[in-house]
C-alpha cells in the first residue's frame, strides 16, 4: 500500500466525512482533526458512543448509524478499535479510510484493502487540509524536501 496524490484526492471527494474517535477534550487529536475539518467547512460528523455532542455537533454512536453521504472516515482510535471499525465500514459501504498514525494496524489495512476500501496510512490528515497551518505546514515541507510526500 502506497499513499498517492490520487488516493488522497479520492478520499476528499466524499460529500461528507466522519471522525471515529472524536473527543470532547480539545487537547486530544480526535478533537483537533474534527475541529480543523469544521473550520475548513467540511461536512463532518463525530463518532463517539460515549458523548452526546462534540464541538456543537451531535455524536453518532457508530459507523453503522452514519448518513449514507459519508463515504470517507478518519480513525483516531487504538489499532484494535480501527480493526472493528473496518468491519463496520465494509458493511456500511464506506469507500475510504484515513488511519491516523498510531491508529493503523497491519490487520486493519489488510482487511480494508481486501474489501476494496481505499486506505491512507500513516500520513497525518492535517498535512493535507488546505490551507495547511502551523507545525503541519513545516512537517509537510520537510516531507516534500526529503521526497516522502505522496506524489
Amino acid at each position: 500500500m502506497k499513499t498517492t496524490k490520487a488516493s488522497i484526492e479520492r478520499f476528499f471527494s466524499s460529500p461528507a466525512f466522519a471522525v471515529v474517535g472524536a473527543s470532547a477534550d480539545r487537547k486530544k487529536f480526535g478533537n483537533v482533526v474534527l475541529r480543523t475539518m469544521i473550520e475548513k467547512e467540511f461536512t463532518v460528523y463525530p463518532v463517539n458512543p460515549k458523548q452526546d455532542s462534540i464541538e456543537g455537533r451531535p455524536c453518532i454512536p457508530s459507523v453503522m448509524e452514519l448518513s449514507p453521504e459519508v463515504r470517507s472516515i478518519i480513525t483516531v482510535v487504538p489499532p484494535r478499535v480501527t480493526e472493528d471499525t473496518v468491519a463496520a465500514c465494509v458493511q456500511k459501504g464506506i469507500t475510504g479510510i484515513w488511519m491516523q498514525p498510531g491508529s493503523e494496524s497491519t490487520a486493519a489495512i489488510a482487511a480494508a484493502e481486501a474489501a476494496g476500501i481505499s486506505v491512507i496510512s500513516p500520513e497525518c490528515i492535517l498535512m493535507f487540509l488546505e490551507p495547511v497551518e502551523s507545525v503541519h505546514a513545516l512537517h509537510r515541507w520537510f516531507k516534500k524536501i526529503l521526497g516522502h510526500y505522496p506524489a
